[in-house]
């Protein structure tokens, strides 16, 4: 099995994704500042219940934890917008609304990885990353 993946993000959200179809409540999987971020930002935003980095040689692992044991997760759908053969760059007007409000779009920015409220709030744009509700 291979550790290195095309795209970073597109691996993350796929472990995430199919966690969720087979009922699990955790992963591990390798660590880059970049999945690092994204799991921070959904974190943040309540989307998952925690997350940490686990020594292990020759590299740390990310351990993301989606629910508690016996709680509903807090993610019904999740998805990438920005791919590698296709970038979407969206402007600070507009950034998009996932489900009227409800849910939440990550953005890269100049000043790192944030939700699409936050990226309105400090007037930056960027690329487009990710949906979840």
């Amino acid at each position: 099995m291979s550790i290195q993946s095309t795209d970073q993000i597109a691996d993350l959200l796929t472990r995430i994704r199919n966690c969720l179809m087979v009922g699990k409540n955790e992963i591990y999987l390798p660590t880059s500042k970049l999945k690092v971020a994204v799991v921070e930002a959904l974190k943040a935003s309540g989307y998952l219940a925690d997350y940490e980095l686990v020594d292990n040689s020759p590299r740390k692992i990310l351990r993301v934890v989606i629910a508690e044991p016996g709680k509903v997760p807090a993610i019904h759908e999740i998805e990438k917008v920005s791919k590698p053969g296709r970038r979407v760059y969206v402007a600070v007007d507009e950034i998009p609304k996932v489900k009227s409000g409800r849910g939440l779009v990550l953005i890269s920015t100049s000043k790192g990885i944030m939700t699409g409220r936050d990226a309105i709030k400090e007037r930056l744009g960027g690329e487009l990353l990710v949906k979840v509700w």
